[in-house]
């Protein structure tokens, strides 16, 4: 005879494992006169527990979608409203005074004020028109899209193509444009191309006379290409390693020559990631600011540069008009895209990769000694043109004008202690760059795990709502800039209370918007490829969705999560388009900013800070490179 305690008499229901605990007659213990006070206590806290777990993901949702809301959308509509509702009235007088002017549209004003096209392309014919400030801007675009493409291509052939040593540490270099700041690469530049940069000094060396490049398009051009040729050969890269080898085998098997081979099999799945590359580098490039003002300045202006320019002039409905039409044509470019894409779907799934071949094999044919002479000649344009800014940038924050000096950190310390009221403080902007980049990774960092897990399920109008969570990659930082500025900065009236996001909080808003996009493209990859059936277990077992995705989905894609940490970290350290905007007038500059600041008096000062940037920006890159580089997408 066996002796039962009486846990045997409360039992939890198979099917729903959060029901309260029963007796052997169905009835709640919980309710019994006679029931333990400190079981039913439990009882309660469990039942209250699992309510909440239950609804946790869906209330985090919507504490993500108001904060989106409140810090992106609000302010976006505010930039678009700013334009349209001017002196009190609706009107569209802005945007019609914008399209009509040459200085702004050129050719295709004058034939919106009522000239005749044939006059207009005469005079573009015979080269007497004046450029305008969007056509130069589409120019200087396409011409960095082109670069980078043809210096972004043999990149990934070579990293695609053939196995050698540090391949891995190369490969996770293409992230670089993701983490290093825009205004310290183009300090990088002007430490190189400038009236007393390195480049000059060599052409001194060799007998030849200085050459005066910055500002200059060219700078501008390889600038661009130093930040977006990598993402070319990322994204081109993950393409031709997706290429199935058997179907090349059959190609060549039925006598094609490997030129037509590579023509017929591999290159049509190679154009879309080209294309995508091309495309987000023009987005990029037709956006740029923070090189553009460094290395061109109001010289080579690009209609952010102006938009940023009315600000200065507090004409901000100009500046909303002008930051709305560019947003239309980068999104329209965006969108032809991906209309493009969805007619080019290349399926790699099962398939057999291309084998790599040894870059340096015992012994080499005149075949292929060719390609590898190639690499050769590109390895040291890609030198000049990606690792010269950087070791120049370094090497002019150790030089004077005695030879290898520190005076330039001295200044930096110096300059704490006596600068004024309204100049900025060296050891300030570091300490606000740290506090901002920390506040933006304790907002972003939740947000891109709470939208990456939104964006990985299955459900009604999920393709609608990927693209609202990740409208901030398409959005410029001068745009939500704006519209913190015009929104939030200034306030708003709820019921009778004014409610104003100012400071330091509006900056830290606005990294956070800018970061949680790729927080959310280093973690969503990893909870894809979980294996659905180790969360189907825990369901089984009676967890609920959030007890799931805490104990089993987050400790598997851990490392994915501390690289998109590391990156949000990175990317506010380095933005600067919105916190030019936000900490014009105020004490809340940041490292970007001082390095702009000081770039427009001395180079030395401007070059030391950057290394300071740069330290804690290859810090954030390291710990990107070990945990989550090869998940990240883009």
């Amino acid at each position: 005879m066996t002796n039962e305690t009486d846990d045997s008499r409360h039992e939890r229901s198979p099917a729903n494992p959060t029901e309260p605990l029963t007796g052997v007659d169905g009835r709640d213990d919980s309710r019994r006169p006679n029931a333990d006070p400190e079981s039913t206590t439990d009882g309660v806290t469990r039942r209250v527990q699992n309510r909440v777990e239950r609804r946790a993901i869906a209330g985090l949702a919507v504490v993500t979608a108001f904060v989106l809301l409140a810090l992106f959308y609000y302010p976006v509509a505010t930039v678009f409203l700013e334009s349209i509702y001017v002196q009190g009235a609706v009107t569209l007088s802005v945007f019609l005074e914008i399209l009509r002017d040459p200085f702004y549209f050129g050719g295709l004003a004058r034939i919106l004020s009522g000239e005749s096209p044939l006059t207009v392309a005469g005079d573009y014919l015979s080269g007497d028109h004046p450029s305008s400030v969007f056509g130069f801007t589409a120019y200087q675009a396409a011409l960095s899209t082109l670069m980078s493409v043809v210096l972004g291509l043999p990149a990934a052939y070579l990293l695609a193509r053939y196995e050698f040593r540090g391949r891995r540490t190369l490969r996770a270099l293409t992230i670089l444009p993701f983490v290093l700041p825009s205004i310290m690469v183009a300090i990088g530049f002007v430490a190189t191309f400038g009236q007393n940069g390195t480049f000059n000094a060599v052409l001194g060396a060799l007998g030849l006379g200085p050459v005066s490049l910055v500002p200059s398009l060219e700078v501008i051009l390889l600038a661009h290409a130093f930040y977006n040729a990598p993402l070319v050969a990322r994204v081109t890269t993950a393409a031709w390693e997706s290429v199935d080898a058997s179907a090349i085998e059959t190609a060549r098997s039925l006598g094609a020559s490997p030129f037509r081979a590579f023509r017929d099999v591999v290159a049509p799945q190679l154009y879309p990631a080209v294309l995508m590359g091309a495309a987000l580098t023009f987005v990029f490039t037709f956006g740029t600011f923070p090189i553009v003002l460094a290395l061109g300045g109001f010289q080579l202006a690009t209609v952010e540069v102006f938009v940023y320019r009315q600000i200065q002039d507090l004409n901000y409905a100009e500046a909303a008009a002008l930051a709305i039409v560019e947003l239309v044509i980068s999104l329209t470019v965006l969108y032809g895209y991906l209309r493009y894409e969805a007619n080019h779907v290349v399926r790699s799934r099962g398939i057999r990769p291309l084998p790599r071949r040894s870059l340096s094999p015992p012994s080499l044919s005149v075949r292929e000694l060719a390609p590898r002479f190639g690499l050769a000649v590109y390895g040291v344009v890609a030198v000049f043109v990606f690792v010269s800014p950087v070791l120049s940038m370094i090497y002019a924050s150790l030089t004077g004008s005695g030879g290898l000096t520190l005076e330039h950190y001295r200044f930096l310390l110096e300059r704490q202690e006596t600068a004024a009221a309204f100049q900025i403080r060296p050891w300030d902007a570091v300490r606000n760059s740290l506090i901002f980049a920390a506040g933006a990774l304790a907002v972003a960092l939740p947000m891109g795990v709470v939208v990456s897990v939104l964006t990985t399920r299955r459900y009604r109008g999920r393709k609608i709502v990927d693209a609202l969570l990740m409208a901030p990659l398409a959005v410029s930082g001068i745009i939500v800039g704006i519209g913190l500025l015009r929104g939030p900065v200034f306030g708003f009236e709820i019921g009778g209370w004014r409610i104003s996001v100012a400071g330091a909080i509006a900056i830290v808003a606005a990294h956070a918007v800018s970061c949680y996009p790729f927080v959310v493209r280093t973690v969503a990859p990893g909870l894809e490829s979980i294996d659905r059936s180790l969360i189907e277990s825990a369901r089984a077992l009676g967890a609920s969705r959030a007890r799931a995705l805490v104990d089993v989905e987050l400790p598997l894609i851990w490392p994915g999560v501390v690289a998109g940490a590391a990156f949000a970290f990175a990317i506010s350290m380095g933005e600067f388009s919105s916190t030019v905007i936000l900490a014009t007038g105020t004490d809340q500059f940041t490292m970007p900013v001082a390095i702009e600041r000081f770039r427009g008096r001395r180079l030395g000062p401007a070059t030391a800070m950057g290394v300071v940037l740069l330290v804690v920006t290859s810090v954030s890159f390291v710990v990107i490179d070990r945990l989550g580089g090869e998940s990240f997408g883009i």
